[in-house]
C-alpha cells in the first residue's frame, strides 16, 4: 500500500524550514526550543551523530526487514511517536493527525497527559494500540480515575514520566507568555494573525484544551486559573510508593520515561517495569545534563535483557535511529520530527514523515547489509 510522500520536503531541514513559516513564532519556539542555552537539546542530536557505522559489503546479506517485536506486538519499524504536551497548539487537531498516520503505519503513538486529544479520541482512532503517558497527579483518586480510563479504553502500555521533578527554565516560553499559568498577549496574537493557515485550522478545530483532564475542571475557568488547577493537580515527582501503587494496579506493560543514569535504570528493575526510555525530555529540563546517546551506551551494557530499553531526545532522522540502535537501544521514539512534519504538512504530514523515515532506514540498513534491526550492535565502529 503507497502513502503519500512530497518529494518536496524530502528532508527534516526542508520540513522545518517550511513548518516555520506556517506556524506563529511563539507556537514555533515552544516545539523547537530546549532549556536555558539549548546545550543538552543540540548536545543530544551532536553525540548521537557521532556514532559511526562500518558496512559489510561482502556478507552473506539477503534483504533488509525492519519489523521489530515489543512487548509482544510486532511493529513495522523500530521507531514511534514520543508523547509532547499542547502539540493542537504548535498545529491544530496534531494528536489526532499523528495517532493516525502512526497506527495506519504500524508505529506506536504515545499520547501525553497534558496534550490536546482526551485518551478516549486517541484510543478511538488507534483501537486501542496507542499508548498512555502519565503525568503523575497528586491525588491518588485522580491517578486511579485516570488509570480506570485508560484500562476502559484499551491501552495496554502505561508509561509514567520521571524528568519533570521541576519545570524546565525556558527563556523565550516564559517571553511568549507559555509558561504556567499560559498568558494571551498582543505579541501572540500578532504572531497568529499572519499566520493564515494556522488560523484558517485553529477555526475549523476550536480552541486547543487539556482534553484528557477536562472532566475534573471547571468549565469556567480562566487562563490563569488553568494554569492553577494544573499546577496544584501534578506533582512530576515520583518515588517507590508511587510507583508500586501503580504497578500494583495496572495489569498492563508499565514503562518508566526520563531515565537518565545508571542508578535509576537499577531502581527501574527492581521496582518490575517492563521498560524504560532513556529520555532527557529533549534537553527541555536539564541543559547541563548527558547525551541520551551516553546513558544508553551505559545502561545497555549492564541491563539489556532484563528490561526493554528505549530511547527519544536526539533522534531526529532514519540513520539517527540506525545509530541508537547500534549503541544498544531496542527501540526509539521522535517527538520534534513529527511535529515540525504535521506543522510543515497539516494533515499530511504524519503519513510523510513516517514514510520519510521508513525509507531513510531502510537505506541505512541496505547500505550496511544489515538484515534485521537488533543487529545494527554488530556493524558499530567501537
Amino acid at each position: 500500500m503507497a502513502f503519500p510522500f512530497d518529494t518536496r520536503y524530502a528532508s527534516l531541514e526542508l520540513l522545518i524550514e517550511k513548518a516555520k513559516k506556517r506556524m506563529p513564532r511563539f507556537a514555533f519556539e515552544y516545539l523547537d526550543g530546549g532549556c536555558n542555552e539549548n546545550i543538552n537539546r543540540d548536545r543530544n542530536t551532536n553525540e548521537l551523530r557521532e556514532v559511526l557505522l562500518r558496512p559489510r559489503y561482502l556478507n552473506n546479506y539477503s534483504e533488509t526487514n525492519m519489523e521489530t517485536e515489543l512487548f509482544g506486538v510486532k511493529y513495522s519499524a523500530p521507531f514511534g511517536v514520543s508523547p509532547v504536551g499542547l502539540q493542537g497548539l504548535m498545529w491544530p487537531n496534531a494528536p489526532e493527525i499523528l495517532a493516525k498516520a502512526a497506527f495506519k503505519h504500524n508505529i506506536p503513538f504515545i499520547l501525553s497527559t497534558v496534550t490536546t486529544s482526551s485518551l478516549e479520541r486517541i484510543s478511538e482512532l488507534t483501537e486501542g494500540k496507542a499508548w498512555y503517558q502519565l503525568y503523575h497527579p497528586r491525588e491518588e483518586w485522580l491517578r486511579d480515575d485516570i488509570l480506570d480510563r485508560c484500562e476502559a479504553s484499551g491501552y495496554d502500555v502505561l508509561v509514567i514520566l520521571a524528568d519533570v521533578p521541576t519545570f524546565g527554565y525556558r527563556a523565550k516560553e516564559i517571553r511568549n507568555g507559555l509558561s504556567m499559568p499560559p498568558q494571551i498577549n498582543f505579541r501572540n496574537v500578532s504572531q497568529a494573525l499572519v499566520k493564515p493557515q494556522w488560523c484558517l485550522e485553529m477555526l475549523k478545530h476550536g480552541v486547543p484544551s487539556f482534553a484528557t483532564m477536562n472532566k475534573y475542571m471547571d468549565k469556567n475557568m480562566n487562563v490563569k486559573q488553568l494554569g492553577q488547577f494544573m499546577n496544584s493537580t501534578f506533582s512530576g515527582r515520583l518515588n517507590s510508593d508511587r510507583i508500586k501503587a501503580i504497578r500494583d494496579k495496572w495489569k498492563g506493560k508499565l514503562v518508566i520515561k526520563g531515565v537518565a543514569s545508571d542508578e535509576d535504570a537499577a531502581e527501574a528493575v527492581r521496582l518490575g517495569f517492563d521498560g524504560m526510555i532513556i529520555s532527557n525530555h529533549g534537553g527541555r529540563q536539564l541543559d547541563a545534563g548527558e547525551s541520551t546517546i551516553a546513558v544508553v551506551k551505559e545502561i545497555s551494557e549492564k541491563y539489556k535483557g532484563q528490561i526493554k530499553i528505549m530511547m527519544d531526545s536526539g533522534v531526529r532522522t532514519g540513520p539517527d535511529v540506525a545509530r541508537a540502535l547500534s549503541c544498544g537501544a531496542e527501540f526509539t521514539f521522535m517527538g520534534r520530527t513529527f511535529m515540525y512534519a504535521v506543522g510543515a504538512l497539516g494533515d499530511k504530514g504524519g503519513d510523510h514523515i513516517i514514510e520519510m523515515l521508513k525509507m531513510q532506514f531502510r537505506q541505512v540498513m541496505e547500505q550496511v547489509c544489515c538484515e534485521k534491526p537488533e543487529d545494527l550492535q554488530n556493524f558499530r565502529v567501537k
